[in-house]
C-alpha cells in the first residue's frame, strides 16, 4: 500500500506530477468495456415449425395477440380467473420481490461508484505536565475509489443484467400461470360433462334394469338378465364419485391460484358449463420471433449478460485500484469557540494498492466465473432448444387430438345408433339382453372418451400458447 499525505490549504499547492498524470490515463481506460458475447447464433432457429402444416394455421401471432391469449377462448369465467390470479398468486408476489431485491442490489452496486461523505465529531481532554486541556472537532470525511479499469462498473452492469434476469422471472411466472389456471378450468369444465355424461347414461341403465325385472317377473326374462343388468347400473354409478371428487380437487386448485382459500370458489363454479373452445385457426409466431418472446430465453441471455460482467469484474481484480480520502472540518479548544468558528483542518489522501501475492486467489476467482459463465452460456442453449421442443410437441399433440376427436365423434354416433337398435330389438326378443349391455357401454365409454378428448383439444391450445410465450406484454 502507498500513501501519501497532502498538505492543508494553509499550505503551498504542489505542482501537477507525473504520477498523478498516469492516474489520470488509467482512469480513462478504465472506461473501456468489451461487448458481451454474441448469443443470437449459438442455436440455429428453423424458418417455420416442422409441425405447422399439420393444423390449420392463421396469421402470424403478434406479442398482442398472445399476451392476454385466453381471452380467445371466450369463456369471461375463465378470462375473470386469469386476471385474479395474476394478481394474487403467491408466485407472482414472490417473483415480485424478486425483482425489487434485484433492484436493491443493483442500487448498492452503482452507489459504489459515487463518493461516500460521513459527518463526524469529537472530543478529547488531556492532561499533560500537570495542565489540562480540552480539543473539541466536527468535520466531513468523503473518499472515493475512481473506477480505474471498469471493476465497479462491471459490478453494476452485472446487477443491472440480474435485474432483468428478475423480470424476465415475473414474466415468466406469468406465463405458467396463466397456463396452469386455464388448463385447472378445462379439467373443471370437463369433469362436469363427463360427471353428465355417466348421470344420463346410469338414468337410462336403471329405466333398462327396470324393464329387466318387470320382464323377469313376467316370466319373460331369466334372473341372470336381471343381474346382469344390476351390475351395468352399479359399474356406471362407481364412476360418480370419483368424477365428483375431481370436480371438487379443480375448484380447489383454482381457488389456490386465484389467491383464497380452497373452498372460496365452491358457490362460483358449482353450476356446469361449457369446455372452453378455442379458435379453429391457430395465430402461430416464426420460430425467430417466439424465442424472442419466451421470458425463460430472454431470463438466460440476461444471466449470460451478467456472468460476463463478473469475469470482467474478477479480472479488474487483479488490476491496481487508487482511492483518494479529504477531511475539512473545524477545531477549537473549547465548544463554543468551535460552534463560533474554529480553526480550519484540511487534509487531502490518496493511496494506491496492488495485488503483490495472493497464493492465486484472484487467478482462480476468474477462473470460477468463467466456468460460471460457460454454464450460462450452455443454459441458455438450453433454453433455446427447450422452447422449440415445446412448440413442436404442442403442435404434434394438437394434430393428434384433433384427428382423435373426429374418430371419437363418429364412433359415439354409430354407438349411440347401436344402443337404440339393440334396445328395440331386445325388446321384440331378437338379441339377448348381453348385446344391450354391451351397446350401452361402448356408447358410454364413447360419449366419455370424446368429452376427455375435446378437452385434451384445449388444453393442448393452451400449451401451445404457453409454448409460444404468451401471457405476458411482450417489450
Amino acid at each position: 500500500m502507498f500513501a501519501a499525505a497532502l498538505p492543508s490549504r494553509s499550505r503551498r499547492r504542489p505542482r501537477a506530477s507525473a504520477p498523478l498524470a498516469l492516474l489520470a490515463a488509467l482512469v480513462l481506460a478504465g472506461c473501456a468495456t468489451r461487448p458481451p458475447p454474441a448469443l443470437e447464433g449459438a442455436v440455429a432457429a428453423p424458418a417455420a415449425w416442422a409441425g405447422q402444416a399439420a393444423v390449420q394455421a392463421g396469421a402470424a401471432a403478434t406479442p398482442q395477440d398472445l399476451a392476454q391469449w385466453w381471452r380467445q377462448l371466450g369463456d369471461a369465467q375463465l378470462t375473470g380467473l386469469v386476471e385474479r390470479a395474476l394478481q394474487s398468486h403467491t408466485s407472482m408476489r414472490s417473483a415480485r420481490a424478486a425483482v425489487e431485491q434485484a433492484r436493491a442490489q443493483r442500487d448498492v452496486q452503482a452507489a459504489g461508484l459515487l463518493p461516500s461523505v460521513n459527518a463526524s465529531g469529537s472530543a478529547q481532554r488531556s492532561r499533560s505536565n500537570g495542565s489540562t486541556g480540552n480539543t473539541f472537532q466536527a468535520g466531513l470525511d468523503a473518499s472515493w475509489e475512481p473506477d480505474l479499469f471498469g471493476r465497479l462498473s462491471s459490478g453494476v452492469r452485472a446487477s443491472e443484467a440480474d435485474l432483468l434476469a428478475a423480470e424476465e422471472g415475473v414474466a415468466a411466472a406469468q406465463v405458467a400461470l396463466a397456463a396452469e389456471v386455464a388448463v385447472n378450468y378445462i379439467s373443471l369444465r370437463s369433469q362436469q360433462q363427463r360427471l353428465q355424461i355417466a348421470q344420463q347414461n346410469l338414468a337410462a341403465q336403471s329405466e333398462t334394469a327396470q324393464i329387466v325385472q318387470w320382464r323377469v317377473q313376467a316370466g319373460l326374462a331369466s334372473s341372470l338378465a336381471a343381474e346382469q343388468a344390476r351390475a351395468a347400473v352399479e359399474q356406471t354409478a362407481a364412476q360418480v364419485p370419483t368424477l365428483q371428487a375431481g370436480i371438487a380437487q379443480a375448484r380447489h386448485a383454482l381457488a389456490v391460484l386465484t389467491g383464497q382459500p380452497p373452498a372460496a370458489l365452491d358457490e362460483a363454479l358449482s353450476a356446469h358449463a361449457p369446455v372452453p373452445q378455442p379458435p379453429a385457426d391457430l395465430a402461430l409466431a416464426f420460430p425467430a420471433d417466439t424465442l424472442r418472446q419466451r421470458p425463460d430465453v430472454r431470463q438466460a441471455e440476461q444471466r449470460v449478460r451478467a456472468a460476463w460482467e463478473r469475469v470482467a469484474q474478477a479480472e479488474a481484480q487483479r488490476m491496481p485500484s487508487l482511492r483518494i480520502s479529504g477531511t475539512l472540518g473545524l477545531r477549537a479548544l473549547t465548544l463554543g469557540a468551535l460552534t463560533g468558528g474554529g480553526a480550519t483542518v484540511a487534509s487531502l489522501l490518496s493511496s494506491v494498492s496492488l495485488p503483490v501475492f495472493d497464493g492465486g486467489a484472484l487467478r482462480a476467482q476468474v477462473r470460477a466465473q468463467e466456468a460460471a459463465l460457460q454454464q450460462a452460456q450452455v443454459g441458455y442453449e438450453e433454453s433455446v432448444l427447450g422452447a422449440l421442443k415445446d412448440v413442436e410437441d404442442a403442435l404434434v399433440a394438437l394434430q393428434g387430438d384433433r384427428d382423435r376427436l373426429q374418430r371419437l365423434s363418429a364412433a359415439a354416433e354409430a354407438a349411440g345408433n347401436a344402443a337404440l337398435l339393440a334396445q328395440n330389438q331386445y325388446a321384440s326378443g331378437l338379441v339377448d339382453f348381453q348385446t344391450v349391455l354391451d351397446t350401452q357401454r361402448t356408447l358410454l365409454s364413447a360419449q366419455d372418451s370424446v368429452a376427455s378428448t375435446a378437452a385434451s383439444v384445449s388444453t393442448d391450445h393452451v400449451r401451445l400458447y404457453k409454448a409460444l410465450g404468451g401471457g405476458w406484454p411482450a417489450p
